[in-house]
């Protein structure tokens, strides 16, 4: 699975996923820091990713737009790299079989 990950979370998000297997690549890496949302979405549907993020316009974005890229969208208070990597850890396997699955928008408590 392919994944690009918005700015408000670590880039560690992305090496962490890379580790497990998949292929991702965090905004910032790419020189995308401050890019804009249009451009993130190009730049994932382009690339055959999922966006990973906790902007609620990315996921209000794929709910009006049918032929966008894939959605992750994270619902976690923010918190320190350490929790939300260890938080991170027990959601890809129910992420990974929801986009499996053909599902779009995924949310993730």
């Amino acid at each position: 699975m392919r994944f690009l990950v918005d700015a408000q979370l670590p880039p560690a998000s992305a090496r962490w996923l890379d580790a497990e297997g998949h292929t991702a690549a965090h905004v910032g890496d790419l020189g995308m820091g401050a890019a804009s949302d249009c451009a993130i979405w190009d730049r994932a549907r382009a690339t055959g990713a999922a966006v990973v993020t906790k902007d609620e316009d990315f996921a209000r974005r794929k709910a009006l737009a049918a032929d966008g890229p894939p959605v992750v969208w994270i619902w976690l208070p923010n918190t320190r790299r350490r929790d939300l990597l260890v938080w991170f850890a027990a959601v890809p396997p129910d992420v990974l079989a929801a986009l499996a699955n053909g599902k779009t928008l995924i949310e993730v408590t």
